[in-house]
């Protein structure tokens, strides 16, 4: 009962100077927006890259050429490759785990068809390339594996592609010609837009590893290999395995291939989103501390008016510890009525900026709690010296105070 009355006499306080409550509420009320909308778009930030880098596909592994971490001349992706068929096939057969693996061959081409021609990105993949990037077919099919085994000259091809060279015609059937060679066009990729390198990876025409190493390519090197893990934790083992078997077909020779795993890659591409995010909610919690300096200031003003009041309280009977408990309890009701309108604030915002810019936002639980109960803590730490104050006020110079 006597915290209930002791709520009671801290609103009707409040309810006394109700605009200057709202004032002093209002740093907080910013503060605890700030954080939950800045948060908000940090993790929307780094959901958006995660989605990204999934489209690549699932449990993937990369081979590429050259050695990240030789001594000597230091290489890395792009160097000479050395890597091969026989690799591949290696891989494939000699790694316990490996779902799907497709040899990689890529190169720029001018393409042509019914007049026009396109500058495009043409791959040289195995039929399960689109399987481990997760990649449906809009049209027709992909190349089949007598495709690969023959070399056939046979294709499937992204969005992009069909817009550019066929322009709202049914690209299935169809011829296209790559360098000049002609290349049956057998299926149509469903869109899948850009990637986190910005790349449109609907810009693109498939064909079979063979067929580019025989037809285009005119070099006996992939540019890297793919490989799908039959699951995410048995990811590190095959990494492993993989660099130990193809150490062991260099026979002795130094590494000059590189093994990436996409953990790796989403480790990487959202460390910055991370430091981001920390960052903004960083700044955003300096004005919950503003305006808990905000809550002591007023609070001591509160202090000095009331002193009469308090000696009053004093003189009757009441005890220093009923006057601190008053106290405290109004800092904390600012506090914690600030940290709900900022919550409501906050979340409006996040979606508003959403809608206005086009961003991906993601209101976090965990943001929301630690924001209110963070300016709970606010109330009280801030609170804490104004109330301590009013408790140690003697009552007789309380009564004189002018």
């Amino acid at each position: 009962m006597r915290l209930l009355s002791t709520i009671k006499v801290s609103l009707r306080a409040l309810r006394r100077n109700a605009l200057r409550s709202v004032l002093t509420a209002l740093g907080i009320i910013i503060g605890v927006a700030a954080v939950i909308a800045m948060v908000s778009i940090g993790n929307g930030a780094k959901a958006q890259v995660e989605a990204s880098i999934a489209s690549l596909g699932q449990n993937i592994i990369s081979v590429f050429p050259g050695n990240f971490t030789a001594g000597g001349v230091r290489g890395g992706f792009g160097t000479a490759s050395t890597l091969t068929v026989e690799d591949a096939l290696a891989i494939r057969h000699e790694i316990a785990g490996v779902v799907n693996l497709s040899p990689e061959m890529r190169d720029r081409a001018q393409i042509l068809a019914h007049g026009l021609n396109w500058n495009t990105l043409v791959v040289g993949e195995d039929v399960s390339y689109l399987d481990i990037r997760i990649w449906p077919v809009a049209a027709g099919a992909m190349f089949s594996e007598a495709d690969v085994r023959s070399a056939a000259k046979v294709c499937v091809i992204g969005q992009t592609v069909a817009d550019q060279l066929f322009q709202g015609q049914d690209p299935v059937g169809q011829t296209l010609r790559i360098r000049n060679i002609p290349f049956k066009v057998v299926g149509l990729l469903a869109r899948k837009g850009f990637n986190y390198f910005g790349q449109d990876q609907d810009d693109a025409v498939i064909i079979p590893y063979t067929s580019h190493l025989k037809r285009l390519a005119r070099r006996p090197f992939l540019n890297s290999i793919v490989i799908q893990a039959a699951s995410p934790d048995q990811m590190a083992r095959i990494q492993q395995d993989i660099t130990d078997l193809l150490l062991q077909r260099r026979n002795g020779r130094e590494q000059d291939f590189t093994v990436r795993n996409q953990l790796e890659l989403a480790q990487a591409a959202t460390a910055t989103t991370k430091t981001m995010t920390v960052l903004l909610g960083a700044i955003a919690g300096v004005s919950l501390v503003v305006g808990g300096i905000g809550i002591m200031n007023i609070m001591l003003v509160s202090v000095t008016e009331r002193t009469r009041e308090i000696g009053i309280r004093l003189a009757v009977g009441a005890h220093g510890r009923d006057v601190l408990l008053q106290f405290l309890t109004e800092a904390i009701i600012l506090s914690s009525m600030g940290g709900a309108l900022g919550v409501v604030l906050g979340v409006g915002s996040s979606q508003l900026i959403s809608r206005l810019n086009h961003w991906p936002v993601l209101v976090s639980a965990d943001a929301i709690l630690g924001a209110v109960a963070f300016s709970a803590v606010i109330g009280v730490f801030f609170g804490f010296y104004p109330a301590r104050k009013a408790a140690e006020l003697d009552p007789i110079e309380a009564l004189r105070y002018e």
